[in-house]
């Protein structure tokens, strides 16, 4: 049960990401008008290299906590799920018109797939069924309920 401290530093954080949101609308607004249409990158390579191996480390990660039944599979899929949507946005907009973007194009799609599966599974309930979920992890040292001091054994 979360106190009402914890309450309201939730909802503080939840505020200030409304305020960042609705800051950030003027910020692409002035980007959309300064930027370049075109630019020379450095280490083009890398960088999208560097996408592919983000993805394919979160999908690894993914499947090994998921397989563990490990509640944090739900962070690592949502992070996956993400970086396929950037993935997917950078190869359609950074293509030359014709068989480059349709390539991207098909990419992009099993991109999405990729992400629509890591969505579902950052919001399923995980594999097992409820009655065999692991019990959560207690901390140690003094709880509310007990009024002692846990020392392990």
């Amino acid at each position: 049960m979360k106190t009402n401290r914890a309450v309201m530093r939730s909802d503080w954080a939840l505020v200030l990401l409304g305020v960042v949101a609705v800051a950030l609308v003027p910020w692409m607004v002035l980007l959309v008008r300064t930027l370049p249409a075109s630019a020379e990158v450095r280490n083009w390579q890398v960088a999208w290299a560097g996408l592919d191996v983000l993805m394919a480390t979160g999908c690894a990660a993914t499947a090994v906590l998921g397989l563990r039944r490990d509640p944090r599979a739900r962070l690592t899929a949502s992070a996956t799920a993400a970086v396929a949507v950037l993935d997917a946005w950078f190869d359609i907009t950074t293509a030359q018109p014709g068989a480059p973007l349709v390539q991207a194009l098909a990419c992009a799609v099993a991109e999405a797939g990729l992400a629509c599966a890591c969505v579902f599974l950052a919001l399923s309930k995980g594999r097992a069924p409820r009655d065999e979920q692991p019990e959560p992890v207690r901390p140690r040292g003094r709880t509310p309920e007990s009024g002692a001091f846990d020392r392990g054994e």
